[in-house]
């Protein structure tokens, strides 16, 4: 999806090369940050598939923080934020019922 079978064209003006070594940079800092954020979900959703609900719990107040930081950093929208809070937080709540 990221890559493309096109070879990228080299930029002959300062600026542009400068702005390509800032991109990948860029690229790498949000991909780790997307990473981390898939992997806070991720055990949370095991946490609640477990039934490990104090478990669950303690994973989400830390998965809560990664959520909120890459929303206030722009990588997801925030609702995009809040609907994954959300949704944590209804399957956790469900493990008393």
């Amino acid at each position: 999806m990221a890559t493309s079978s096109k070879a990228k064209k080299t930029v002959r003006i300062a600026s542009g090369r400068k702005r390509a070594r800032q991109d990948v940079k860029l690229n790498a800092a949000n991909s780790a940050l997307r990473s981390k954020f898939r992997t806070a979900v991720k055990n949370v959703q095991k946490a609640v598939q477990a039934g490990d609900k104090a478990r669950a719990a303690e994973l989400f107040q830390s998965a809560q923080k990664v959520i909120d930081s890459i929303a206030d950093k722009g990588i997801f929208h925030k609702n995009k934020a809040a609907r994954h809070k959300s949704r944590l937080s209804a399957a956790i709540k469900a493990l008393s019922a």
